[in-house]
């Protein structure tokens, strides 16, 4: 999943919203220098990509990807899903989706200096450009998909990939919705087990 998921899946704790949006910037036991919420944050965020990672719905939808963008096809379908659940945000959330991406953005402004490097830098360009928000347009994912394909040290072909997204919309959709209901549970389920017990 990508950073609109994860921070929706983290619930109301301002520690597990901040670990699960800076994991992947936070390798091995590094961890270990956070605070004790927001270390669960990071370990929830590691649950929900390898959860993610081995569903069988998820892995049917990368196939759909697989012969044009071989090992990048998570990567995409990651943002898709991020799109369904942006451009379906009232059917998962009574907060409006600009109110709950600027409760995010401000809350990691707030907390700026515990941020990793790499989020830091990340931070001015996704609030300035508002992601969590424009994710709900296909035009939004474009641009999502275009510069991550300019980052990629191998030709992706990654900006490209929004052409199957409008191929297939029905199917992806009905997947992300699938998917995301049993991902809620899940995460509901080591929500509660993480909160009851230390790192």
């Amino acid at each position: 999943m990508n950073f609109l998921a994860h921070l929706y899946l983290s619930g109301d704790s301002e520690g597990l919203l901040i670990g699960n949006f800076i994991a992947d910037a936070v390798k091995g036991k590094a961890h270990e220098k956070f605070s004790p919420d927001i270390q669960k944050g990071i370990i929830l965020h590691r649950r929900i990509d390898l959860y993610t990672d081995s569903h069988p719905i998820v892995l049917s939808s990368c196939k759909r990807l697989w012969d044009k963008y071989r090992h990048y096809s998570p990567v995409i379908i990651d943002i898709f899903y991020d799109h369904f659940l942006a451009a379906n945000w009232n059917n998962y959330s009574a907060v409006p989706l600009e109110k709950f991406a600027d409760d995010a953005y401000r809350l990691m402004e707030k907390n700026y200096e515990l941020l990793p490097e790499k989020i830091q830098f990340m931070l001015g360009y996704m609030s300035k450009q508002n992601w969590l928000v424009n994710y709900a347009q296909v035009e939004g994912i474009r641009k999502t998909l275009t510069g991550m394909s300019r980052r990629t040290p191998f030709e992706s072909g990654m900006e490209k990939a929004v052409e199957s997204l409008v191929e297939h919309y029905p199917i992806f959709k009905n997947e992300f919705e699938l998917f995301f209901e049993e991902l809620k549970k899940y995460v509901a389920s080591e929500t509660i087990k993480l909160m009851d017990h230390n790192p």
